[in-house]
């Protein structure tokens, strides 16, 4: 039995080194190109330099470019300003469920750098006369057509896939907040304007029931004007309305109330900020989707194994096979797997068009609205004019009170349009800098 123990663990540190050889010699590396100082590592003491070993994730975020070029990213949020106020906010108080995910990721890659070492396991066996045979299994891969090789640059590549995607998380819960804030701040915006046209249309209500009162006006002017009243003050509630929704919604993501913020949020961005993240996704998965394709091609070519039973009647050998037995479509299975590369490249493509698409007609609307709030911004300045003109003549008998109240209404609208479209451009930025993800910093995700 002794004998039997010692012949099976020769095998097994046999095996072992041919599996830094062979598992290498699939991957593209000779031999000769293995690396000294992993093995030699084992053997040594620990000193300084080892206890300051970076960890596999450290090592991964080192080695990566993608994750690299995440963490460099800067928030374009000022600091100090509303926005960043907002979203350090909301991430405070964020649950992180993809961090969780990149977590799991980066232990799945941890274990898969592993999988060049030998498997053991134990083997029990029930004899035809009723003994139980316990023996200890070691099987060791030698040749894999680069199957272990590929999946642990799938494993790698699925910790950069988790990377971009809590890079998105995090981008989008910060544009959800200053968006639910943006519509917060324009509906008070949107009432105060209310508040003043009601107390403006109650005084000319006013005038007008007096001008009832002595016969000088008609009824149905006065009719009319109490239906502005109305449909101001249906406007009025609505906009408390919308603003009390966004902000009970806000603080219900946010680590601390909201409602005393006030301020247009700044998000100064443009179409060049950042590469788009879902650029930077469509690469980390065509990565990946090689890989996979590697796996999946290596699967259907034979191997070869080493295998040894440590106990009762144990031995050892080699085996040659593969996961599905060779057919007349084997060929076509192999295509379809070389052809992961191309479909994988066209994705990113495709993603880059889509991105730079969605990102140029955002630029092109921020362009229009920002011209069209300035346009809206004259347009008050001139009603504003108008208005104290019809006031003036209305002062001085040439005017009728309709007259007035049709010329003011003019200058509410275009108020209103002002405050409308200076908004819109503030959720169009908002957007530009998700897609860019930009709206919190790398490091610290």
């Amino acid at each position: 039995m002794r004998q039997s123990v010692k012949r099976a663990g020769g095998i097994c540190a046999a095996a072992l080194a041919l599996s830094g050889c062979m598992s290498d010699f699939g991957s593209g590396m000779m031999p000769g190109d293995l690396m000294p100082t992993d093995i030699v590592t084992r053997f040594r003491t620990p000193d300084a330099s080892q206890a300051m070993k970076p960890t596999y994730a450290e090592k991964i975020t080192a080695d990566s470019q993608i994750i690299q070029g995440l963490a460099l990213r800067s928030s374009v949020l000022p600091d100090g300003t509303v926005s960043d106020q907002v979203a350090a906010a909301v991430l405070a108080a964020n649950s992180r469920t993809a961090e969780a995910e990149l977590r799991a990721a980066t232990l799945r890659s941890e274990a898969a750098s592993k999988n060049w070492l030998p498997k053991i396991g134990p083997q029990v066996n029930l004899t035809s006369l009723g003994s139980l045979a316990a023996n200890l299994v070691v099987d060791q891969v030698l040749f894999d057509n680069g199957r272990r090789a590929g999946e642990r640059a799938f494993a790698v590549a699925d910790v950069e896939v988790a990377a971009v995607s809590l890079a998105q998380d995090t981008n989008n819960r910060v544009a959800t907040a200053l968006k639910l804030y943006t519509n917060a701040i324009e509906a008070r915006d949107t009432a105060a304007l209310n508040r003043v046209a009601l107390k403006d249309m109650t005084h000319f209500e006013w005038v007008m029931q007096e001008r009832v009162k002595g016969g000088v006006s008609d009824v149905s002017d006065l009719t009319i004007l109490r239906q502005k009243l109305l449909e101001i003050r249906a406007t009025l509630d609505a906009s408390v309305e919308r603003e009390a929704t966004s902000m009970s919604e806000l603080n219900a993501m946010s680590v601390h109330p909201l409602d005393a913020m006030h301020g247009v949020p700044e998000v100064p961005v443009n179409s060049f900020a950042g590469a788009p993240l879902s650029v930077v996704r469509a690469e980390a998965e065509k990565t990946r989707a090689i890989a996979a394709s590697k796996v999946e091609r290596a699967g259907l070519l034979p191997g070869l194994s080493a295998g040894a039973t440590i106990g009762e009647g144990g031995g050892a050998g080699l085996s040659l096979g593969s996961d599905q037995l060779l057919g007349l479509g084997t060929k076509a299975s192999l295509d379809a797997s070389g052809m992961a590369e191309e479909t994988a490249t066209r994705k990113v493509r495709q993603s880059i068009e889509d991105a730079n698409r969605t990102l140029r007609r955002l630029e092109k609307q921020l362009s229009a609205k920002t011209r069209q709030a300035s346009e809206a911004a004259t347009l008050a300045v001139q009603a504003k004019r108008n208005l104290d003109l019809f006031q003036e003549q209305y002062d001085a008998g040439q005017r009728q009170v309709m007259d007035v109240v049709g010329v003011y209404e003019t200058y509410s609208r275009q108020q209103q349009s002002q405050i409308t479209l200076k908004y819109e451009s503030v959720r169009l930025k908002i957007e530009m800098a998700q897609i860019q993800g930009v709206l919190a910093d790398g490091s610290a995700i």
